[in-house]
């Protein structure tokens, strides 16, 4: 796979994730959503059509959305973990926003 920098991204936001000292429902819910970036990245990039891949992809920034709001329920002040969100965020927005190019399919 070429450089992947928003993937390279949301792998580091998972690690980070999994280092933070949460306990209970929420931090399963934060790993859970955390690896959903990665993981809807990742497959996305892997599709034909430029719909299904901005239908993973707003996946993802959902996904993200929601470690966001995890953290803010669990008042994390982690600057860190919150300046990668961040850069995730803005590299998922500007991903749906582009005009994605499609793979060619190959020829029969």
């Amino acid at each position: 796979m070429k450089t992947f920098r928003t993937l390279n991204l949301a792998t580091e936001f998972f690690e980070k994730a999994e280092k933070l000292k949460v306990k209970g429902h929420l931090r399963d819910q934060l790993l859970r959503g955390s690896s959903s970036v990665a993981l809807n990245l990742s497959e996305g990039n892997a599709k034909f059509s430029i719909d299904e891949k901005k239908r993973f992809y707003q996946i993802a920034y959902a996904s993200l959305k929601e470690c966001q709001t995890i953290l803010k329920l669990l008042a994390i002040e982690d600057q860190e973990i919150i300046k990668v969100a961040d850069h995730l965020g803005a590299c998922l927005y500007k991903l749906l926003d582009s005009k994605i190019t499609s793979v060619k399919k190959p020829q029969l």
